[in-house]
Parts: structure tokens; C-alpha cells; sequence
């Protein structure tokens, strides 16, 4: 599945779960989320080294999806992280996922390896 294809749009992200059971070897971050269609699914990003999440509470509504993309490799953060590494993580292909909310304009940034979907 492609992640810029798929329909996020108003999906509501019901629990984040980030598991740092092995640091460093494969920190992963789960997003339970409720589709707009009614299904239900796992995302899952796997091999994470970098995260930032610009979230805001105290706001009473879901926690809904305004868009989620990947991307390209001009985007400012990764071009810092590599960076940031000067050369030893050049040999990795990450990834930037986007994923800017719509109920509280919070932005979720994750430079990762793989993500994965599991549709419950």
C-alpha cells in the first residue's frame, strides 16, 4: 500500500503507542486509528531514529487526520538528521511521514525505516 494514497482524511487516532522495548535496535510508534470509512487499523513505523510531535490537548473533539504524506528528500528535517550524523547514516534510506492533524493543527513528523499497515 502506498501511504500518500491511502484516505486519511477526518480518520480519527484514537491512542498512540511508542514502544522503546529495544532502543535503538527497533523503536516503533503505533497509531490505533478509525478510519472516516468505519474500518479500523493499525500504523505502525518500524526502524524510527528521529520523531517530533507537535501535539495540543485540552481541546474536546477526536483527534481527526486533516492529511498524511510522505515526504521528499528536500524536507528540512531529514536533511538535518543526516546531517546531524555526518556521514554515518548515509548508507540507510529513511523516509518522512507527515501526518498534520485537523482537530488541534498539531503536526507528527517520523523519520523511519518502514511503516506498516494491519487492518483490524
Amino acid at each position: 500500500m502506498n501511504f500518500n494514497d491511502f484516505k486519511w482524511h477526518d480518520s480519527v487516532i484514537k491512542n498512540i503507542t511508542i514502544d522503546r522495548n529495544k532502543p535503538g535496535i527497533n523503536d516503533i510508534i503505533n497509531f490505533e486509528i478509525d478510519l472516516i470509512d468505519g474500518g479500523k487499523i493499525e500504523l505502525i513505523f518500524e526502524g524510527i531514529y528521529w520523531v517530533n510531535m507537535n501535539l495540543n490537548f485540552g481541546i474536546v473533539a477526536d483527534e481527526t487526520i486533516l492529511n498524511a504524506w510522505i515526504g521528499d528528500d528536500t524536507d528540512t528535517d531529514l536533511i538535518d538528521f543526516y546531517s546531524k550524523w555526518r556521514g554515518l547514516m548515509d548508507n540507510l534510506k529513511l523516509d518522512t511521514f507527515i501526518i498534520e492533524l485537523n482537530s488541534t493543527g498539531g503536526i507528527i513528523k517520523i523519520i523511519a525505516k518502514a511503516f506498516k499497515i494491519i487492518e483490524k
